[in-house]
């Protein structure tokens, strides 16, 4: 292609399967590098190289966006039309609830974002590069197509790569975005078109990273055109799911607003033109009952309820990025997890080790030197055991790793994972005090499978050779035994080999022969004699220890876990049956889900568990046909492969210390601790939160309806009504939020964690709730008609008699709390007093109603008159009544076996 065409277009080019030759000439360069003013040019005509930033909404707009419920939009018709009537307390009132509603959504989710604020790591900041040449340091954003790249270890890949020259070792660890736990040997020759993205390996990407050898390649895409680029265009196309309780609560104001709207109609003409009330009248009877059956209580409690969850899941390293999401992950009914790095700790590690004195344990998982190495029950006394010590010998020379600790404490490596592992292994076995010189080395190469150095070892020279047993099986004539080298059983080695590949593990063997002094050089024809097989080890990327218990109490749960991974079959599946997610002994490939149609698809997800092989469209293509089955469905993952399907389920939950920013932008929850069995707390406390959700429905709406009741039963009657507007507004404003928050407080019932995950489809309200609902609003709303029809009698004064009723309401308001903190069983137990949050809000109500009664300026403002203090004792037992009424129902209803 020419100079001025850009290196993605239309007609894509598949870069992996040219020749260098071909892709200097299509990219205009060659490997000297572009000149400083083609650079300029192709800068000026490409752009920068880097992702487009999601510019996020203002803060205006994100306040405003708390306004987006259904509730919200009845609290504000509400508030327009009392102020269309002149009720100006009332439409203060209400739009206040809704600020102070909007103000918490605001606030929480603008802690959580600040919470994940840090530095961008998925581009590399600096870049080395050849400009007609000569090396040059350049930002990596300046990038263009056609620029020679020179890599070395350790260093973030720049921009997508044609490899052109590279060291026999050259491997990149590709993880973050294919999934593979092992860093990819790569090579310069072209691979067949159209190969996958994690067989390329003539090909590096972007947010990739070097993990030993160096190499130089050509920059054959950048910014928006690499895979990265797609993967972030993806996610700006991927549409974000509303989440249950949004839903549910979206669904129920709607019909509740049309309820309202229709019902107040049909009451207006019913009290007009058969009860003569006058428009005044009735219009202000109207808005009584429309006032008093919103709950404009409830998008403050949800609101707040929800902020609890999210300030207790920050205290277990859980971050909530979206409010609702607490919510949500108690109603998940399966978890799509990446593997590595999520379930697994994305480190080699040398679990097994085989040699003619028997079988090895190892002790001790990761890069962490800590461990120990076990033979029957014991630990292993190198001293005695002269084949361990040998084996110990080659892991530790033929290696080039080097294993480092972070501030935090935790072990990385650098160089090879594979090599990582030889290393910790050599580490824990606790005997690395000889003296060694090495003196010549043979790097790893592909074609060989092997890796050699020459050492002196206390005076004495000896090769050690570690790589593919198979290959060191054809070069070995003897083996190491107890009494020292005889002859090579072959097949009691390859039952080793095979037994530990069954289990999923990568075995590598480890060879020596000593030689004499005078040799200074080592080449492959030293090889070829002599050589003398020590053992075998094998390694895998463990499980992580925490995320097996954390999968056993989700499975209790009845919460299906699926596997989702871009590793080989048969590790996934050894995987799979480590973690207890092979439920169905069964896995499917990439290249399988990529013949299955949707419908398909949407089946083979109920028959599978683990998921092999697969690309992010895959994982995305998964997500979907998990929910158009009907589930509430939860992505874990730390990769930039993971992001689009974090943003697709219900919610992404993305690791916080080894997960890309792209991954953490596109979740829901972020574990700042990387630790799995967080993500079972977060379902417990969704599944808590939840319960208090419901039970504060539970209390708010037989409270609404005891008040629409007494004012309905007014109108029905042709009589004055009991409690005012203003005064519905004032029980609601003050009972409503404290009470009922006070049930956000409630601890989690001991058989939350086995219960089976709700019925998405399930309504929010059922029909036991309906009832419940009802028979409350009877009781209390009864009540308040009783207090205030009694002191009416008596020749109280109306607002006397107003005062009275609503106390009666409010006091069995506080009572009805207590029936609330258990749904289905008794209150009375000896927890009863154990929320003292509910203790204390049902004391700040008492005072609230002790100032509503006497003090002057509310007086004026609510209609209301102090009272004799004789006048309270009907509210109390009025009150206690509704205790003892709830909890025989409760009785009642459970002998029946009727539950909510």
């Amino acid at each position: 292609m020419g100079r001025d065409e850009p290196a993605n277009n239309e007609n894509q080019v598949f870069w992996e399967s040219l020749s260098v030759e071909e892709v200097l000439s299509k990219l205009d360069t060659d490997l000297e590098g572009l000149t400083d003013n083609e650079a300029k040019a192709r800068l000026e005509k490409y752009g920068l190289n880097k992702l487009p930033e999601k510019k996020g909404p203002s803060a205006i707009k994100r306040f405003l966006m708390q306004f987006n419920n259904a509730l919200i939009y009845v609290l504000l018709a509400a508030a327009i039309l009392t102020a269309v009537l002149g009720h100006w307390i009332d439409t203060w009132v209400i739009i206040g609830v809704v600020i102070i509603n909007a103000l918490i959504g605001y606030i929480q989710e603008d802690k959580a974002q600040k919470a994940l604020d840090g530095i961008k790591h998925m581009l590399s900041l600096k870049a080395s590069i050849l400009r007609a040449g000569s090396r040059q340091t350049i930002p990596a954003e300046e990038i263009v197509p056609g620029e020679i790249v020179i890599l070395s270890p350790g260093d973030k890949i720049p921009a997508d790569l044609r490899l052109t020259e590279i060291t026999a070792n050259f491997r990149v660890e590709e993880a973050s975005l294919t999934g593979e736990s092992e860093a990819v040997k790569k090579s310069i020759d072209p691979v067949s078109e159209g190969t996958v993205l994690a067989e390329r390996k003539s090909m590096v990407y972007t947010g990739t990273t070097v993990r030993a050898g160096s190499a130089k390649g050509v920059a054959s895409a950048t910014g928006t055109d690499t895979e990265l680029g797609k993967i972030n265009k993806m996610l700006s196309e991927t549409e974000t799911m509303a989440t249950p309780l949004i839903r549910k609560i979206n669904k129920f104001g709607k019909y509740l607003s049309i309820f309202i709207i229709i019902f107040s109609l049909a009451l207006f003409a019913f009290g007009y033109f058969l009860r003569d009330f006058t428009i005044a009248e009735i219009s202000l009877a109207v808005i009584g009952l429309a006032v008093s059956a919103i709950p404009e209580g409830l998008p403050a409690i949800l609101t707040i309820t929800l902020a609890i969850g999210v300030q207790r899941m920050a205290a277990r390293d859980a971050i909530i990025r979206r409010l609702p999401s607490v919510e949500t992950l108690g109603s998940v009914t399966v978890i799509c997890s990446d593997k590595t790095g999520t379930l697994t700790k994305n480190e080699m590690t040398a679990t097994t080790i085989y040699t003619m004195a028997g079988e090895y344990t190892v002790k001790g998982s990761g890069y962490s030197p800590e461990g120990s190495i076990i033979r029957e029950g014991s630990p292993v006394d190198l001293s005695t055991d002269t084949i361990l010590e040998k084996l110990i010998q080659s892991a530790y020379l033929c290696n080039d790793s080097q294993l480092k600790q972070d501030e935090s404490g935790n072990w990385d490596v650098k160089g090879t994972p594979t090599e990582g592992a030889l290393m910790a292994l050599s580490k824990k076995s606790g005997k690395l005090d000889f003296e060694t010189k090495r003196l010549a080395l043979i790097p790893f190469d592909s074609e060989y499978k092997y890796m050699s150095t020459l050492n002196v070892v206390e005076g004495k020279s000896f090769i050690f050779v570690n790589g593919a047993p198979d290959q060191l099986l054809s070069m070995c004539l003897q083996q190491l035994g107890k009494s020292g080298p005889e002859d090579l059983k072959k097949d009691l080695w390859q039952e080793h080999i095979e037994n530990g590949a069954s289990k999923g593990l990568r075995m590598l063997g480890c060879a020596y022969k000593e030689v004499g002094g005078e040799k200074t050089d080592l080449t492959h024809s030293d090889l070829e004699e002599g050589l003398i097989l020590i053992g075998v080890t094998g390694v895998m990327d463990p499980p992580r220890p925490e995320a097996i218990e954390a999968i056993r109490l989700s499975q209790n749960a009845g919460i299906r876990i699926k596997m989702i991974t871009g590793d080989h079959i048969l590790t996934a599946k050894m995987i799979g049956k480590k973690m207890g997610i092979d439920a169905h002994d069964k896995v499917i490939s990439g290249s399988e889900l990529e013949d299955m149609s949707d419908t398909e698809l949407r089946q083979a997800v109920k028959d599978c568990d683990i998921f092999a092989r697969t690309s992010p469209e895959h994982k995305l293509r998964i997500v979907d046909a998990l929910q158009k089955n009907g589930e509430i469905c939860a992505m874990t993952g730390d990769g930039v492969n993971d992001a689009p399907a974090l943003k697709k389920a219900d919610i992404g939950i993305a690791m916080g210390i080894k997960g890309t920013e792209v991954t953490k932008d596109s979740a829901a929850m972020v574990l700042a601790d990387d630790n799995f069995a967080s993500i079972v707390a977060a379902v417990e406390e969704g599944r808590t939160i939840y319960d208090n959700i419901r039970k504060t429905l539970l209390f708010i709406l037989p409270t609404n309806g005891a008040e629409a009741f007494v004012v309905l039963s007014a109108i029905i009657l042709g009589q004055t009504l009991p409690i005012s507007p203003v005064q519905i507004l004032w029980v609601n404003m003050v009972t409503a939020v404290s009470l009922g928050l006070a049930l956000a407080f409630e601890p989690t019932e001991s058989n939350t964690m086995k219960k089976p995950p709700r019925d998405p489809e399930e309504g929010i309200l059922g029909t036991y709730f309906i009832f419940r609902i009802l028979f409350v609003s009877l009781i209390i709303g009864g009540f308040t008609l009783y207090a205030f029809k009694s002191e009416i009698g008596n020749g109280t004064s109306l607002e006397t008699a107003q005062t009275i009723a609503v106390n009666t309401l409010v006091f069995g308001e506080i009572f009805y709390l207590f029936n609330c903190r258990k749904i289905n069983e008794t209150s009375f137990s000896n927890k009863f007093f154990n929320n003292k949050v509910a203790l204390g809000a049902a004391l700040i109500v008492v005072i609230a109603q002790v100032g509503f009664t006497y003090l002057p300026f509310l007086n004026i403002w609510f209609g209301t008159s102090g009272v004799n203090l004789s006048d309270w004792i009907l509210p109390v037992i009025c009150g206690f009544g509704v205790l003892v009424a709830v909890e025989l129902e409760k009785s009642i209803t459970k002998k029946l076996g009727r539950k909510a």
